[in-house]
């Protein structure tokens, strides 16, 4: 089958098509799966560069969808045909988190999805939305999936609410789109006027160009009548965790869930003790929470924004276009 792997040291220039041997049929509880799309995460690009130490010839990609082909003995809940869309966190079922590391993430501490076939248990997976083509499914693993744990499973949100969300990569604009479904009033910032007029389109109530607006902390109180919103979605990290705790109300919720602009920085305690606010880093959700979040998609008919397609033997262009950081919602593979 062909697949990619990533050679050590690791790079762009180092993401080689290969030819490997098929996986074969599924055991005692495992499932095959003709994987026919991925999508591009901050944390992959982490780990190709090499920011993410892996294992020479490791498979990357931690988002895959597909058919299943095969089904082993003691499968139920799946059946030949089903689409199916992977986990992040294959191991963390259900439950509060209890995995610190990367270490069973596909694409990171054990093989991912940038090849055609994969054999495994069966609850590395999930059933895929229906109606979804696999390009909108292999969207939801990590970035839908971290975006709807942060509003709906640890912030609680409710029609009413108001969402601040950073910039318009896929988290984000996942948390804008499950935010008005939910009705939510959102706030968006970008560099980007085109971005932000694209992300008016998909029903942003305000947005807010940061290079014109460098306190957009003061902006948001302004645009909330001196209240502040309900929930950050913050995906920049230290650069600007102090304006996201200036714009969030007291007692707010800020979901720390990227570090954009670097992994260690200064946190200004005494305003975030003052106002009160919960500051909660999270890393993506369990297998129950991307079930209930398919429900929800199906009911809903939330649709993904895919900016861009690339064929695998691609993948370092679509890497190239992910660093270059101009798109728009997800980038893809076609497997």
């Amino acid at each position: 089958m062909k697949a990619v792997v990533l050679r050590q040291p690791a790079g762009l220039d180092h993401l080689e098509l290969v030819d490997l041997n098929d996986p074969g049929a599924p055991g005692a509880g495992e499932i095959r799966v003709r994987i026919h799309a991925s999508s591009l995460n901050f944390h992959d690009l982490g780990v190709v560069k090499g920011r993410l130490p892996t294992a020479d010839g490791r498979i990357p990609m931690s988002d895959g969808a597909g058919i299943v082909e095969a089904i082993g003995e003691g499968v139920t809940e799946f059946s030949v045909g089903d689409s199916v869309v992977s986990c992040f966190f294959p191991q963390w079922l259900d439950g509060g988190p209890d995995i610190g590391d990367f270490s069973t993430t596909p694409g990171d501490g054990v093989d991912g999805y940038a090849c055609e076939y994969v054999v495994r248990p069966a609850h590395w997976f999930t059933r895929a939305p229906r109606g979804y083509s696999h390009t909108q499914a292999a969207t939801l693993t990590t970035a839908g999936l971290t975006a709807w744990r942060a509003l709906v499973v640890d912030a609680a949100l409710k029609a009413g609410d108001s969402v601040l969300v950073l910039g318009t990569g896929g988290v984000s604009i996942f948390a804008l789109q499950i935010a008005k479904y939910m009705g939510a009033q959102v706030i968006v910032t970008s560099s980007s006027d085109e971005k932000l007029a694209r992300a008016q389109t998909l029903g942003a109530d305000h947005v807010i160009n940061y290079l014109r607006e460098p306190n957009w902390g003061a902006k948001v109180i302004e645009l909330t009548q001196g209240r502040g919103v309900d929930h950050v979605i913050e995906v920049g990290g230290p650069d600007t965790l102090d304006q996201s705790i200036d714009a969030c109300r007291i007692g707010g919720h800020i979901a720390l869930i990227g570090v954009l602009t670097g992994i260690v920085g200064q946190v200004p305690t005494v305003t975030l003790m003052r106002r009160q606010q919960i500051l909660q880093g999270l890393v993506v959700g369990s297998r129950k929470h991307q079930i209930d979040m398919v429900r929800a998609i199906e009911a809903t008919g939330l649709k993904p924004v895919v900016d861009r397609t690339f064929q695998l033997n691609a993948i370092a262009d679509a890497f190239r276009h992910q660093e270059a950081g101009k798109h728009f919602g997800k980038i893809c593979l076609s497997i």
